[in-house]
């Protein structure tokens, strides 16, 4: 079966950086765009980026245009978001999802189980 396994959260300060890593599994993953989505507590599941299915393009939630780098890597079956200048109000369970028909969370077709990203000021 498809699963996406997340890695890379944790709790940082304000101005740190992370990067997460999505590992692919059970999916012809270089077929499909992939990308990001996070949810705060008491908040819907947002768009945050996603990357073409060949990397050549990619798109990003306004808030995180020029903090954030979606890339992939279909080699290896993996997608990665680099997280700079990181800000209290990014904290917050970050997906990873692959085959995305749009920005909308109900057009995703394959999740993750999230990790969690926790900034401090």
């Amino acid at each position: 079966q498809v699963q996406l396994v997340e890695s890379g959260g944790g709790s940082v300060q304000a101005g740190d950086s992370l990067k997460l890593t999505c590992k692919s599994s059970g999916l012809a993953f270089n077929l499909y765009m992939a990308g990001w989505f996070r949810q705060a507590p008491g908040k819907e599941r947002e768009f945050v980026a996603a990357v073409s299915w060949n990397g050549g393009s990619t798109y990003y939630e306004d808030s995180v245009k020029g903090r954030f780098t979606v890339s992939r890597d279909n080699t290896k079956d993996m997608v990665f978001l680099q997280m700079e200048s990181l800000k209290p109000e990014d904290t917050a369970v970050y997906f990873c999802a692959a085959d995305l028909l749009d920005y909308r969370a109900d057009a995703v077709n394959y999740w993750g189980q999230g990790t969690q990203v926790t900034v401090s000021s």
